[in-house]
């Protein structure tokens, strides 16, 4: 089955591919991928692959990860047409366009579908019901279903891929030609869609008032290529009565069916049997599921209508689990931008009143003509530029992840070069600062700036935590050769430690140091600079580590990968060695 790719979304937008059938495409900047020009994309960035004329596509542990309908995937997943596959800054849709495919839909008035709403149908006497199981055997087989159906309602949040897998499992089992989820524009109560149409007494359903498009439509087969043979015609009346009266509706050998006689569809595609079942849960109805077979001489079963009726139901059931789970992570959101919004604005407030405390003193001593004084102000005004510097970097940094781009690195000139800065800083407060650099270590690959920052955010931590004139921090840098002799360290290693005889971190808060926003330095911290030094870290396929005894001081150590090969392009992800080197870090 030929795969076709159209980007509605990138610098690529309005280019179209056509993936062979049975041929593996890969996703990326590389010369044998498909040819798109977006940088945010990494040179191996994911890869589809076909499996039995179903297509699979895997992230190849991009820089910025491989989306599936808004998704982030793992580890394998089932393309289907109507997705969306994001990388980067490129948004593919599979499949034709989503208008198509929703037209195979029409829902039909009771002028070219005749029909006669009953909760229970009797079989019509030319139609031959398929033998049911015994009960017993049959109560298994429904309990089978709804087990499987169960975990996987369970498992899966995103609405396109629960109705999807859904519709898999009525196939399975029902074995219809064709089926349709029609969803509610949203949901609603029996009473709010009894109030868009007023309801006869005798229950003659109004035909207004309802909108409802599909949402999922699958054919047992490829579907005809006539745009007007694969419409699939459902029966408004049916419909209308299904999700109002929540339900489900069996009509057995719909071409004999009287109520279906003025249906030119019916002679048309040959309809024998339909079954049609709400999806409701409670009292908040979602939508529909509708099936047929034009299979001759074969009706669907009370039995099956039941069952249906039942997967209806569970599926309603996930979905206002996933809407509920969808709300509860939109108030999360809000509530974590609130306390980041908090946590910033204090951070602010602090440096904003250092700044004007240094300004008062320099404006106070220009009066005077007093320059001593003039100069001490200056250097509040420096010390509190310097911290909303930091601070603004490190919002950075936090919020929009910079790319690694990585060069060879002499790593002792670099942390001598974040001492130098902190110079000043230990000479006032009379704190001992100690490089140890293996000078024969050879230069290592690392984003010089954003390695600088996070060596600036350890080193700034321990000389600010440490007591003055008795303080120490000594920083200690090793280059680890291969071990052959150890399966976990067969690559080399890059080892920096800061360590500093300050009071220590409280035991209860060691879990939570490299969250954002929870800081052990009161009004002088903002709770950014380790997480973004642990962000920084991993982006480099590193690991950070912390070792404290309150009131003895702490220990922070960072290991990093140093081979060349690991590195030299942060996109060409396999997965192998330098996955299992990290995890032996």
């Amino acid at each position: 089955m030929v795969l076709t790719l159209t980007i509605i979304e990138g610098p690529d937008a309005g280019n179209a591919f056509q993936v062979p059938a049975n041929e593996p495409q890969l996703i990326g900047r590389s010369s044998e991928a498909l040819p798109i020009t977006d940088t945010t994309v990494s040179r191996r960035h994911a890869e589809l692959t076909p499996d039995a004329g179903t297509w699979f596509i895997r992230d190849l542990q991009s820089q910025n990860h491989t989306h599936v309908n808004g998704v982030q995937i793992d580890e394998r997943t089932r393309v289907r047409d109507g997705d969306l596959i994001r990388v980067g800054a490129t948004v593919f849709l599979v499949g034709e366009a989503e208008t198509r495919r929703i037209n195979t839909v029409e829902i039909v008035d009771e002028d070219r579908l005749d029909s006669e709403v009953e909760h229970r149908l009797p079989s019509n006497e030319d139609s031959v019901i398929l033998a049911e199981p015994e009960p017993s055997r049959a109560a298994v087989d429904h309990l089978r279903v709804i087990y499987q159906l169960t975990a996987l309602t369970s498992q899966l949040l995103d609405r396109a891929d629960l109705l999807n897998e859904v519709m898999e499992l009525v196939f399975n089992e029902f074995e219809p030609e064709r089926g349709v989820i029609m969803l509610l524009d949203k949901p609603r109560t029996k009473e709010q869609l009894q109030e868009s149409g007023d309801i006869p007494p005798e229950g003659d359903i109004p035909l207004v008032g309802i909108d409802m498009e599909p949402a999922v439509v699958k054919y047992a087969t490829l579907p005809p290529d006539d745009d007007d043979e694969a419409t699939i015609h459902v029966s408004k009346t049916i419909l209308t009565h299904c999700v109002r009266e929540g339900e489900g509706i069996l009509s057995s050998n719909a071409q004999a069916d009287p109520r279906f006689q003025a249906g030119d569809s019916i002679a048309r595609y040959n309809i024998r049997s339909a079954i049609c079942s709400p999806i409701t849960f409670g009292d908040r109805t979602f939508g529909a599921m509708y099936i047929d077979s034009s299979i001759a001489n074969y009706t669907f079963t009370r039995e099956q209508l039941a069952l249906l009726n039942a997967i209806g139901a569970h599926t309603a059931l996930a979905l206002a689990n996933a809407e509920q789970t969808a709300r509860r992570l939109h108030t999360e959101r809000l509530a974590a931008i609130g306390e980041t919004v908090a946590s910033l604005s204090h951070s602010i407030k602090n440096i904003l009143q250092g700044l004007r405390g240094g300004a008062d003193v320099v404006e106070m001593g220009l009066k005077k003509g007093d320059l001593k004084v003039s100069t001490g102000g200056w250097e509040i005004l420096r010390r509190n530029l310097d911290r909303i510097v930091t601070l603004t970097m490190n919002m950075l940094a936090f919020s929009r992840p910079k790319h690694v781009e990585l060069e060879l690195t002499n790593v002792g000139p670099l942390m001598r070069e974040c001492a130098d800065l902190l110079a000043d800083y230990c000479e006032e407060n009379k704190i001992a600062l100690v490089v140890d650099a293996d000078p024969e270590m050879p230069p290592v690959p690392l984003d010089q700036n954003l390695m600088h920052q996070a060596l600036m955010n350890l080193l700034t931590n321990a000389v600010e935590a440490v007591p003055p004139e008795e303080g120490v921090v000594s920083v200690r840098i090793r280059y680890h050769e291969p071990d052959f002799a150890n399966p976990r360290r067969k690559r080399p290693v890059l080892e920096i430690s800061v360590i500093d005889n300050g009071p220590g971190i409280p035991k209860k808060k060691l879990n939570w140091i490299f969250e954002p926003f929870h800081t052990t330095k009161g009004i002088k911290g903002t709770g950014l600079g380790l997480a973004v030094t642990k962000r920084i870290v991993t982006d480099h396929r590193g690991r950070i580590h912390v070792e404290s005894v309150e009131g003895k001081g702490a220990a922070f150590r960072v290991l990093i990968p140093a081979d060349l090969d690991q590195h030299a392009d942060p996109s060409a992800t396999d997965g192998g060695p330098g996955t299992a080197m990290l995890r032996g870090l």
